[in-house]
């Protein structure tokens, strides 16, 4: 393009300015998948079950008898994602190490195998200019080890140090940012509680156990992470925190409302970031257990120091009290006879109002905005970073081959405008990640809910970036966040 000529007293051009909200530079956009969920390739290189792999299986747990036996075939067509990635140009990925992929009885040696495909992985990654970020565990542990008691013994936190060590020291050269867990409240409340996700056990004191050793875990983990990384590594962990909200100021809801964000919060909050349990959760489930499970010093070794914290947000918990209402059910997941909220008996749940995703959740973006002001607040110094927000709507593909998803343009840049809000307001948020890149398997919902940003034809596993792929591709590339939506 041609410029006009500058005179010797002329004054330098100025550029316009950006015609939206500027995020600050170095900001970290990704985008996020699990291993189960897309890998596929079940029996491939000595990988053996997970407890994803049996519940999967098992008549009657997931929606259509689908199981992640295929998935997208990531494991595949690996490449093929990368180049994906790059297209749209994100500068991060974010995702999880099956873990008997890598440590097929989650005891003993590696398989040079599963590490080598994540080591693959990553180098192709930074031959594109795309950061690894690397999740420890997204759900999948090895049936071995729940066949031995799985997360409610104390055991298995040990045997996930020892794996976490296993899986820096092969990929530690390569991979400088590390999740230790993603969402430790589903593993324990979902698999060990209501029973909708895997192992889809239902006891309440199991539940509370599990959640005890997965924040073990968790600590014996990170000192083992910080043992074998440079020093210049990154170690975090990934909580899915329900921005709880009383349905009225009336006591009894507010009571409602610190019961839930007790159970779902400051259960991991408190010795993760505190190094204490709250008093009023072991108060509120004391009918249940005596918390002996907890050990003198376990929560000095949970309390480890972090480099940022994970937060996944999707939409808000809105509770009531209601003497004879079933604490489940209307929260977002799907119902069961068994309460993932043990010790909250007579809580209601309600959905905010406003327009609502596939998967019946209300999108509410001023709740991310909350609770990442919250959170500076609690652990003011302590960066922050969005490890997922996304939104499944029913997609499917025009007959001009396209896939246009302007709903969840929308959700996005409802997020993003609250994210950004929270930044202006002192919140030190890093780095946003979009769940997810593909279209993939969702757990309990089978193939049923679609949460891409590319869609998936399964059949051929034909790969087709979403309309909102592309609007995103245009922020992250630019860092500007247009005050409109696209027409």
């Amino acid at each position: 393009m041609a410029t006009a000529p500058r005179t010797a007293d002329s004054a330098p051009a100025v550029a316009p300015a950006p015609t939206g909200r500027v995020f600050p530079p170095g900001f970290l956009w990704g985008t996020a998948t699990a291993a189960y969920q897309i890998e596929g390739a079940a029996d491939v290189g000595g990988r053996t079950r997970s407890i994803w792999d049996t519940f999967s299986h098992t008549p009657g747990k997931v929606r259509n008898g689908d199981t992640g036996d295929i998935a997208t075939d990531h494991y595949h067509r690996w490449r093929e994602d990368i180049a994906i990635m790059a297209e749209l140009g994100v500068g991060a990925y974010r995702f999880s190490l099956s873990w008997p992929r890598v440590q097929p009885t989650g005891r003993g040696p590696a398989v040079r195998t599963g590490l080598d495909f994540y080591r693959r992985l990553a180098d192709g990654l930074l031959e594109r200019g795309i950061t690894p970020v690397a999740t420890l565990y997204h759900w999948d542990l090895p049936q071995e080890l729940e066949d031995a008691g799985g997360w409610p013994e104390r055991e298995t936190a040990q045997r996930f140090a020892d794996y976490a060590a296993l899986a820096a020291d092969a990929l530690g050269d390569r991979v400088r940012t590390w999740t230790t867990l993603n969402e430790p409240w589903c593993s324990a409340f979902l698999g060990y509680g209501s029973g909708v996700h895997a192992p889809g056990r239902t006891d309440a004191v199991a539940a509370l156990r599990a959640a005890h050793h997965l924040n073990l875990g968790h600590g014996l983990a990170v000192s083992a992470l910080r043992a074998a990384l440079p020093a210049d590594a990154q170690v975090s962990i990934t909580l899915n925190f329900h921005h709880t909200r009383p349905l009225s100021d009336s006591p009894a809801d507010r009571d409602a409302a610190r019961r839930i964000d007790g159970l779902a919060n400051r259960l991991f909050t408190g010795p993760v970031l505190h190094g204490a349990y709250p008093e009023d959760v072991q108060q509120d489930t004391a009918a249940l257990t005596d918390w002996s499970f907890v050990r003198d010093g376990d929560t000095a070794l949970i309390a480890q120091p972090l480099d940022f914290l994970g937060v996944n947000y999707y939409t808000p918990t809105v509770v009531s009290d209601a003497a004879d209402a079933p604490s489940h059910g209307a929260d977002g997941h799907r119902a069961s006879a068994f309460s993932p909220w043990p010790g909250a008996d007579g809580v209601a749940f309600h959905r905010a109002a406003g327009p609502t995703t596939a998967m019946g959740w209300a999108v509410e973006p001023s709740g991310l905005h909350d609770l990442l002001l919250g959170l500076s607040r609690e652990v003011p110094g302590l960066p922050l970073v969005i490890t997922e927000n996304g939104a499944a709507f029913d997609d499917y593909v025009s007959p001009e081959g396209e896939v246009l998803d302007p709903d969840r343009i929308a959700f996005l840049h409802g997020h993003l405008t609250a994210v950004h809000r929270a930044i202006e307001a002192g919140a030190d948020v890093r780095g946003y990640f979009l769940w997810s890149l593909l279209d993939n398997f969702e757990w309990g919902y089978g193939y049923s809910k679609r949460f891409g940003a590319v869609y998936v034809d399964y059949p051929t596993h034909r790969r087709i970036p979403k309309s909102s792929a592309r609007w995103y591709a245009d922020v992250a590339r630019t860092g500007v966040l247009p005050h409109a939506l696209p027409d």
